[in-house]
């Protein structure tokens, strides 16, 4: 069985430079959420943290757009 990666000829596959997480969409998520939900808070209770996150998350779910808007990489579509 052969272990080659087949690449459809309508993907590109973009090279990212190693320690990038600016790059890295999963992390811009993240970001977003401890920035529009989570940060500057005092937590009371490890239950609290992960009400926090919950909410944080559904409040993200909720938004397909703005993940869609985060997610997107204009340098990505020029090649």
């Amino acid at each position: 069985m052969s272990k080659h990666l087949i690449v459809p000829p309508d993907i590109v596959i973009v090279p990212l430079p190693p320690k990038c997480p600016e790059l890295n969409a999963q992390e811009n998520i993240w970001q977003f959420m401890r920035e529009s939900w989570l940060s500057n808070r005092v937590f009371k209770s490890y239950n609290d943290i992960l009400d926090h996150c919950c909410h944080a998350w559904n409040s993200l779910v909720d938004q397909p757009w703005r993940i869609m808007s985060i997610g997107l990489r204009d340098w990505a579509h020029r090649f």
